[in-house]
C-alpha cells in the first residue's frame, strides 16, 4: 500500500493478547491453533477499522503525514491493551503435541520451533503466489505505482487498498500469536520488533516478499551470533548492516530501483520564507521583553512551565526545519536531544563548567559529530530507509537512556511515557 505503518507493530502485540484470551477458553490442539488463526483474523478486522478511520484520509499525504498518524495509532493500542489486560506480562500455554525437544548436531531444538520454520516458508511462498500469479496481486501491484489509472479502469481502489491492509494486519496478528508459547505477551512488544520490522523492511528492498524473507533470515542468523559472541552490540549490528547495504545497494538487496517522484504526490511547490514583517517584529521584540520580567514578577511555577514550553518550542522548531526545510525525515532526532542534555551535564559535573557556557558547548558536542556520521549514513537513503536508519541512530541512545522508559506501562499508560520521554526524564 505504500504506507509506513508504525504501528505495525502494535497488531502484533494485539495478535498475542487476542490469541492469549482465547486460548483461555478453547482448549486441546484444535483449540490451540483455532486461537492462533482466529487472532490473526480480528486483528485483521481491527486493521481494517484503522485503515478507514486513520489511514484512508492521508494516503495522499506526504509519508511524514503517514507515520505521525501511525504513531497516535501506537499510543491508543498500548493504553487499549494496558486497561483490558493489564500491565503484567501474559504466559502463554505450550503447544499440544509440541512440547519435547529434538537433538539435531548434539543441540536441543525444540519441537514448536521447528513447527516454526516448516509454517514459514509456506506462508511465504502464499503470500508470492498471490502478488504475481493472481488477478489480486496483479492489481495491487498497478495500484501501487498509478492509484488513479487503476480507479478509472473501473477498479475500486480504495478497498483494495483496504483488503491488502487487512492481509498485512492479519499476518502481524498471526505471528504475535504463533510467539506465544515462545516469549508470551506484553506491553513492549510493538516497540521491541517495529525496529527489527523496518530494518528487514529495508534491507531486503521495498515492495519485495524475497528480499524480505532474506532479510528476515539475515537479521535473526546475526541476532543470534551477537547474542552468542557480542551480546552488547546486537543491536548495533543490527542497524550497521543495514547501513552496508544502502551504501551499496540504495534500495535493498532486491528492491528495484525507484523513478523520482513515482510513488510522490503532486501539488504546488512550498513557497519560499518571506523575512519578517514589521509587525512581526515587533510582536517578537514584546514577547522577548515579557520573557525577560517573568523572573522578576512571575512565581517559580510560571518560570518552570514557561521554560518547559520553551523547551518544546525549541525542539519542535529544530525538528521543523529538519524535516520541512532540509526533506530529512530523521526518526532519530530525540537522540540529539538527550545528547545535547547529556554533553550539558558532563561540563557542568566533571569540568566546572559555567552553566552559561555549557549552554554554548552542548548543541556542538551534541550536534556535529553525530551529524556528520548520520549525513554520510543517510546520504544513500530516501523516503523510509531515511526513517529507518534515523531510528537506528535514536534506538542507540535510547537503549542505555531511555529504554527503561518503557518499562512503565503502568504509569500513566503509552501517553504518559511518550510525554515522559519528549521532556527527557529518566526513570530510576
Amino acid at each position: 500500500t505504500r504506507v509506513v505503518n508504525f504501528a505495525h507493530g502494535s497488531f502484533y502485540m494485539l495478535g498475542a493478547y487476542v490469541g492469549y484470551s482465547l486460548m483461555q477458553v478453547l482448549p486441546g490442539m484444535v483449540g490451540f491453533w483455532g486461537a492462533i488463526l482466529l487472532a490473526g483474523l480480528i486483528v485483521g478486522l481491527i486493521g481494517v477499522i484503522v485503515e478507514i478511520c486513520v489511514l484512508r484520509p492521508v494516503y495522499s499525504a506526504p509519508e511524514l503525514f503517514q507515520l505521525v498518524a501511525t504513531f497516535g495509532v501506537i499510543l491508543v493500542i498500548q493504553d487499549l491493551a494496558l486497561m483490558i489486560w493489564g500491565p503484567q506480562d501474559l504466559l502463554g500455554p505450550r503447544a499440544p503435541g509440541l512440547k519435547g525437544v529434538i537433538r539435531i548436531m548434539g543441540e536441543p531444538v525444540p519441537q514448536y520451533d521447528i513447527a516454526l520454520i516448516i509454517i514459514t516458508p509456506f506462508v511465504a511462498i502464499a503470500l508470492w503466489y498471490l502478488i504475481t500469479k493472481t488477478r489480486v496481486g496483479t492489481l495491487v501491484l498497478a495500484a501501487t505505482q498509478d492509484r488513479e489509472m487503476v480507479g478509472a479502469l473501473g477498479v475500486n481502489q480504495a478497498w483494495l487498498f483496504t483488503g491488502v491492509f487487512f492481509l498485512g494486519c492479519a499476518l502481524a496478528g498471526l505471528g504475535g500469536a504463533l510467539q506465544l508459547p515462545k516469549g508470551g505477551a506484553d506491553l513492549l512488544m510493538d516497540f521491541s520488533i517495529i525496529g527489527a520490522v523496518f530494518v528487514v523492511v529495508v534491507i531486503g528492498g521495498m515492495g519485495s516478499l524475497p528480499g524480505a524473507y532474506l532479510a528476515a533470515v539475515i537479521i535473526s542468523v546475526l541476532n543470534v551470533f551477537g547474542v552468542t559472541y557480542a551480546p552488547q552490540s546486537t543491536l548495533v549490528l543490527m542497524f550497521v548492516v543495514m547501513v552496508i547495504v544502502l551504501m551499496f545497494r540504495p534500495f535493498g538487496l532486491l528492491g528495484k530501483e525507484e523513478i523520482a517522484g513515482e510513488h510522490g504526490q503532486t501539488g504546488e511547490p512550498e513557497r519560499p520564507i518571506k523575512p519578517a514583517g514589521n509587525r512581526m517584529r515587533l510582536l517578537v521584540m514584546a514577547g522577548l521583553f515579557i520573557l525577560a520580567l517573568l523572573p522578576f514578577y512571575g512565581g517559580n511555577f510560571a518560570v518552570v512551565l514557561v521554560t518547559d514550553i520553551m523547551i518544546f518550542c525549541l525542539f519542535a522548531a529544530s525538528l521543523h526545519f529538519m524535516l520541512g526545510q532540509g526533506g530529512l525525515v530523521s526518526f532519530g532526532h530525540a537522540a540529539f536531544f538527550g545528547g545535547g542534555a547529556y554533553a550539558a551535564a558532563l561540563f557542568v559535573t566533571y569540568a566546572d563548567t559555567p552553566m552559561e557556557l555549557a549552554l554554548v558547548l552542548a548543541p556542538i558536542c551534541a550536534g556535529l559529530a553525530p551529524s556528520c556520521t548520520c549525513a554520510l549514513w543517510l546520504c544513500h537513503a530516501r523516503g523510509p530507509r531515511q526513517c529507518a536508519t534515523s531510528r537506528g541512530d535514536g534506538d542507540q541512545h535510547q537503549t542505555h537512556s531511555m529504554g527503561r522508559l518503557y518499562l512503565c506501562g503502568h504509569h500513566g499508560g503509552a501517553r504518559g511515557r511518550a510525554v515522559r520521554l519528549l521532556q527527557g526524564q529518566h526513570l530510576p
